[in-house]
Parts: C-alpha cells; sequence; structure tokens
C-alpha cells in the first residue's frame, strides 16, 4: 500500500517543474543581486544601528550598555529644545510651504502658451545643490545694511534686520530658504495630478455659473485630496529629518534656537564621539515617526478613498 504522505511529490514536482520552464529560476537569479545589495545597503545598517544603540563605542572598543543610552538621552535637557524647534520648523513649514506649491500648480495649469515655461521656472530651485543654495541664502541673509534683503528694507527706510542672529526671525528665516528649495517638486507634481482631472467638471462648473474660487474647493482640492494627504506626511517626515539648512546657516544658532533633533544627533555623534546615544536617538526618532505616519495613514484612508 502506497504511504499517503509521498502522493503529493508528484505534482509539487510537476509544479517546480512548470515554474522553472516558465522563467522563475532566470527571475529568481537576476533578482539575487538586487535583493542582496537590498539587504546590504538597508537592512543591515537598521540591524547595525539596532546593535549599536545598546553599546558604549567608539568603532574601536565596544561595551554592552543595554538602554543606558536610550536614558541618556531622554535625560539630556537640550533634547526638549531640539524637539520644540523641529516641531516649531514644521509647523512654519507646513504654513509657509504647503500652500505654495499647490497655489502655483492651480496658477500654471490656468496658464495656456507659457504653462512649460513657467513650469521649467518653478523647478530651477531644485537643481542647486543643497549646500549651495543654503550657502546662498545665508548670503541674502547678511545682518549688514549691505546684505541683499537688508538693502531692499533699505529702500523702503527699514532695517537692517539680523536675520539669522535673531532668535525670533532665525527658524522662519531657515523655513522661508527651505521652502524655497524645494517647493518646485511639490508643484510638478501636483501640476501632474491636476491636468489628469477631467475638464468636463469645470466645463460643468462654469456652465452652472461657478466662480475660480468655487471651482477650486469643490473641484480641484476633491480631487486632489489623495495626493495631497501623502504630500503631507512626506513634507512632516522631511521636516522632522530637518539638518542641512539650521546647521549650515546658523549651527543651531543663536542660543539653541535653531537646533533641531538631527543636528543634535549629528553633535551627538561628530562633536561628543558619543555614537551609542546618536543611534538610540536616531532610533527614537524613527519609531515616533513611523507611529505618525501609521495614525495619519489610518485616520486619513477613509477621507482619501471616500
Amino acid at each position: 500500500m502506497t504511504d499517503a504522505t509521498t502522493t503529493p511529490e508528484p505534482g509539487r514536482s510537476r509544479r517546480v517543474a512548470r515554474w522553472v520552464s516558465r522563467g522563475g529560476l532566470s527571475t529568481l537569479i537576476f533578482f539575487i543581486p538586487l535583493l542582496v545589495s537590498f539587504g546590504l545597503f538597508s537592512w543591515w545598517p537598521i540591524l547595525r544601528s539596532l546593535l549599536l544603540s545598546l553599546q558604549r563605542t567608539n568603532f574601536l572598543t565596544s561595551e554592552w550598555v543595554g538602554l543606558d543610552n536610550f536614558a541618556r538621552v531622554l535625560r539630556d535637557p537640550l533634547l526638549l529644545t531640539a524637539v520644540s524647534n523641529t516641531l516649531w520648523f514644521t509647523v512654519l513649514a507646513f504654513v509657509i510651504g504647503f500652500p505654495v506649491p499647490v497655489l502655483l500648480a492651480v496658477f500654471i495649469a490656468e496658464l495656456r502658451r507659457a504653462r512649460k515655461v513657467a513650469s521649467v521656472l518653478v523647478y530651477l530651485p531644485v537643481i542647486f545643490p543643497p549646500v549651495v543654495a543654503v550657502l546662498l541664502w545665508k548670503a541674502f541673509f547678511d545682518p549688514s545694511p549691505q546684505g541683499v534683503f537688508n538693502s531692499v528694507l533699505g529702500w523702503f527706510g527699514l532695517g537692517p534686520v539680523a536675520w539669522l542672529n535673531n532668535g525670533d526671525l532665525a527658524m522662519p528665516s531657515i523655513v522661508l530658504q527651505a521652502t524655497w528649495a524645494s517647493f518646485g517638486t511639490a508643484t510638478i507634481i501636483y501640476l501632474a495630478t491636476l491636468m489628469s482631472i477631467q475638464t468636463e467638471l469645470y466645463d460643468a462648473a462654469e456652465a452652472d455659473g461657478a466662480g475660480v474660487l468655487r471651482r477650486f474647493f469643490h473641484i480641484t482640492l476633491p480631487q486632489m485630496r489623495a495626493i495631497l494627504l501623502v504630500m503631507f506626511l512626506l513634507q512632516v517626515i522631511g521636516t522632522f529629518q530637518v539638518f542641512t539648512e539650521p546647521y549650515i546657516m546658523t549651527n543651531g544658532g543663536p542660543e539653541n534656537r535653531t537646533v533641531t533633533v538631527l543636528l543634535l544627533i549629528y553633535r551627538y555623534a561628530f562633536i561628543s564621539g558619543d555614537y551609542g546615544r546618536a543611534t538610540a536617538l536616531s532610533i527614537l526618532l524613527a519609531l515616533v515617526l513611523s507611529a505618525l505616519s501609521a495614525v495619519y495613514l489610518r485616520a486619513t484612508r477613509r477621507w482619501s478613498t471616500s
């Protein structure tokens, strides 16, 4: 009598042979280098960071300290300052930077002959290397009367203003530069979304007597809500990781008014040489952003698809 456990083998063998004959093996062979490189450059650094967060190391000698790095991060009085500064940057970036690409995209979409030229001009700031763009704006914010912005204010009998040396103006100044450097990409994405909206909707609304504002709020925004939600989430994640602008423009000053979480991580690692604490703060930031993203996506899932 044949053993019941051996009966599925022929069927399994046929499925494997069919999979190989259909190119499954060659596909797997081509996929292995991608899988290995992705694991080596993406997942291995994550696992290595988890190990570093539990160690006190200078990469020559290591000592296991458990959760002590996390405790020292949470006890650092500068952490609350960095978090509050980062939140303030996020709020300002949302108020200043989020509506600008939407409005520009709507304006460019209304153009007929100059749409391509306007799209190129809007995207130009993105092609500047980040460091070059930051240094350029740092020169614009020169606090002397000869500075670019102070010269403009001087035409109206105002100024000079100590932009980056003023604790109240430093962060808004950084947000202006960050908005200028990044709004081009968002504008092009919104413009592509607008171009995909059926023109019949606008024609019908215009025939019913709807003005520009009514068409914008009742047609444009509802059609763009899915991409708006995604872009908002990406902006929040990006602003929580702001580093280049405050590092180059103010180095966290004046009086730590522009120290962000990523700048604090940099100070832990490359100023204090405390790589374990820097990694611990990085992991805490990643956990916060992951939780925030999960809550945000769950809260907006129904609204984005309805």
